[in-house]
């Protein structure tokens, strides 16, 4: 091998000779010659090396390109510190880009809010839109859960035919995927169930041959999975609450230990991981309050609350039409879901404004003539069957995990997430559930709350069930 190489390289310098002689170039040396030939070889070397490099570094940038590009769903979770026409202003951000929201949860309270928006995009579509969110006033914090571990649950009633050859078969489906039948006429079922999208998806294309009348669905809702250990969020708001539990102190005395465990015992917020105080409040609650903005009962002005049920086109922008037309005519929104409805192309929104009966008239009017909107419905005068769903994280140490899971087991609440120092609990129902449930917590710690707004769905059977509540049934 070695003697065919050397005869290579001695024909070459034969045959570089031979062509300077021939065109009248100077004479040169072997050693020179040889120089040369080395010479040509390291250029080539180092062209071919530079082509590599630079087909390497454009496969990388396509590579990097396309998974940036892939178009995907982000969870949002954006919590401001106001909520006068804050709904309005976050859907404006969205409609004025021309991004979609595709489901949306508000858990709403006096000085505060927790939205949870879902928005198919990019990656640098999520980045601008969360660059725009920020620079919203009294935003207080963004956060795309998506990057992270999380937990996440909607809820959806669905109204289907159901003659009595197809019951059965619905009934099976419906112990399948653990839901429950909450209104049952002679010819429909109205079916509540809970479960991340997915599950939603499937049931829904089970009960497609059936005849689906109408669907309600919340929008999604998520909490971040809390860490192990003293470096999670919520170990320091945890471990405030529960010297407490022994004395059996008082709430007042518990959320004052708290809220100095959030602020870091000074006044000021705390930088090391928890969710809510980013910055100063001087009366803050950690939490939703569950009561605030309901009205029960009728007062004497007539003031009561009002359940809209909209259908709309699911096209960009029409969530900020709807909320617009509300908030300039003075209205509050006490409660708000969107999500997929029936038919596709078209979305339910559920909204609760409280306001006199010739009011609410009148902004029903006022709604019917916008573009996309399909129908509205004001379903408060009718028997209507009601659901909302709440995420709590409360904070349980091994000493009082078992009074906490005892608690949900009443109200039928289910731990979805257990830490060393936390339980993630989930509950259906409607307000006063909720409120209720919420009530025994406080004495535990509640770390976070994450609440849809309210869904409903008028019931075929004709049976109103607020009028039952409190009296004793005759046996």
């Amino acid at each position: 091998m070695a003697a065919t190489t050397a005869t290579a390289a001695s024909l070459a310098c034969a045959h570089f000779l031979s062509q300077n002689k021939v065109y009248g170039f100077p004479a040169k040396t072997s050693v020179q010659v040889s120089q040369i030939i080395d010479g040509r070889k390291m250029r080539s070397a180092t062209l071919f090396s530079a082509a590599s490099t630079d087909k390497a570094i454009t496969t990388a940038q396509s590579v990097s390109s396309t998974a940036c590009d892939r178009v995907r769903r982000h969870t949002i979770s954006v919590f401001v510190g106001d909520e006068s026409g804050i709904i309005n202003r976050i859907a404006g951000v969205f409609a004025r880009r021309g991004y979609n929201i595709e489901s949306l949860a508000v858990g709403l309270n006096e000085d505060k809010a927790m939205f949870t928006i879902v928005v198919l995009g990019t990656d640098k579509v999520l980045q601008q839109v969360v660059e725009q969110l920020n620079k919203l006033v009294n935003v207080i914090k963004v956060e795309d859960l998506s990057k992270e571990p999380h937990v996440e649950r909607e809820l959806m009633l669905i109204k289907l035919n159901a003659d009595p050859t197809t019951r059965s078969e619905i009934m099976w489906l419906v112990d399948i995927f653990r839901a429950k039948v909450v209104d049952t006429s002679d010819h429909t079922l109205t079916i509540e169930v809970t479960g991340d999208p997915g599950k939603m998806v499937a049931l829904t294309a089970n009960l497609e041959k059936f005849g689906i009348k109408e669907v309600a669905r919340t929008g999604k809702i998520a909490l971040r999975r809390e860490k192990m250990g003293e470096t999670a969020p919520f170990w320091r708001f945890s471990a405030a609450s529960y010297p407490h539990l022994v004395n059996q102190s008082s709430h007042e005395a518990v959320a004052e230990k708290t809220k100095q465990a959030l602020t870091g015992g000074n006044g000021t917020a705390s930088s090391g991981g928890d969710v809510y105080p980013v910055e100063p409040y001087n009366d803050f609650k950690p939490v939703l309050d569950a009561h605030w903005g309901v009205v029960y009962d009728e007062d004497s002005d007539g003031l009561r609350s009002h359940t809209l049920s909209i259908l709309v086109a699911n096209v960009p922008g029409v969530l900020n039409l709807i909320t617009g037309a509300i908030s300039r005519r003075g209205y509050n929104i006490q409660s708000l879901a969107v999500g997929p409805a029936e038919k596709e192309g078209l979305s339910r929104i559920t909204t609760v404004i409280p306001g006199t009966d010739e009011n609410i008239d009148k902004l029903v009017r006022q709604l019917q003539k916008l573009i996309d909107l399909h129908e509205v419905q004001n379903i408060t005068h009718m028997p209507f069957a009601e659901r909302e769903l709440m995420l709590i994280k409360v904070a349980a140490h091994t000493s009082a995990r078992r009074d906490v899971l005892d608690i949900a087991q009443v109200f039928r609440a289910k731990a979805i997430d257990v830490s060393d120092h936390t339980i993630t609990l989930e509950v259906t129902g409607d307000i006063r559930k909720m409120a209720a449930l919420q009530t025994q917590l406080e004495v535990y710690g509640i770390c976070e709350v994450a609440r849809t707004g309210r869904v409903a769905l008028v019931r075929e059977s004709g049976v109103d069930s607020t009028y039952l509540r409190g009296y004793s049934l005759p046996l």
